[in-house]
């Protein structure tokens, strides 16, 4: 199990709860805005955490923490992901998962099975420019069926998406509205440069607010609700 790190408590990640972190590394996308570009790039040099070690902390933290959030890199990838979700579940634990929604088999397999309490989609940019978020092709189809799987499904969630310049624009938003048409929530977030895997990026204006809130305005055209984060 490729787990590289733990944080006890984040009021942020998990709406509504409080929640400890759990990271996985590696990544099946390279996006050059990504803020965990190690975990992406060279997981390896973090040691594994060891399971054991981390179902103990949890166990410690149960009595004032509601939920675990699951995320990375790219924690679909890792295929023990299933046994940690049934062990977060079985101490009583709700459990939050963050996925770029590219293994849509696993994410109908997590939710089928009651592993899953919130997921949070990450959609980057409009599905035809995939391609420009790793080294090799993406197909758009598997974030499709992903989006489509939440929208359907029982499972609470959020669609969330980083307004980078350049990636993300007001065609980009129509295109990715057309793929998550009836979603409940769309987050639209504030890109931060610093930490940005693509050095070209690290000093990148963000979008003004002005234009964030106009993409906000398109973007409720197509779901039930959008919310802005970081502004």
């Amino acid at each position: 199990m490729r787990i590289k790190g733990f944080q006890g408590t984040s009021l942020l990640d998990f709406p509504g709860r409080i929640a400890s972190l759990v990271f996985f590394g590696g990544c099946n996308l390279t996006c050059p805005y990504c803020h965990n570009p190690t975990l992406v790039l060279n997981p390896d040099q973090y040691p594994d955490y060891p399971p054991e070690a981390l179902l103990a902390e949890l166990q410690e933290r149960r009595s004032f923490i509601d939920g675990v959030v699951i995320s990375g890199g790219e924690p679909t990838l890792d295929p023990n992901l299933p046994v940690l979700l049934k062990q977060i579940k079985a101490l009583g634990l709700e459990a939050k998962l963050d996925t770029n929604g590219l293994a849509p088999a696993v994410l109908k397999r997590l939710m089928a099975d009651g592993l899953l309490d919130y997921v949070a989609l990450d959609v980057k940019t409009a599905p035809g420019r995939y391609g420009e978020l790793h080294t090799r092709p993406v197909s758009p189809d598997a974030l499709a069926a992903s989006a489509r799987l939440l929208i359907e499904g029982e499972v609470e969630y959020e669609l969330r998406t980083t307004c980078v310049p350049g990636l993300v624009e007001e065609a980009d938003i129509l295109a990715i509205g057309e793929t998550v048409r009836g979603a409940r929530r769309w987050v639209l977030q504030q890109f931060v440069p610093g930490h940005s895997l693509a050095e070209e990026l690290r000093g990148l204006a963000p979008h003004s607010e002005g234009v964030i809130r106009g993409f906000a305005e398109v973007a409720g055209g197509y779901v039930d609700g959008v919310d802005l984060r970081g502004l």
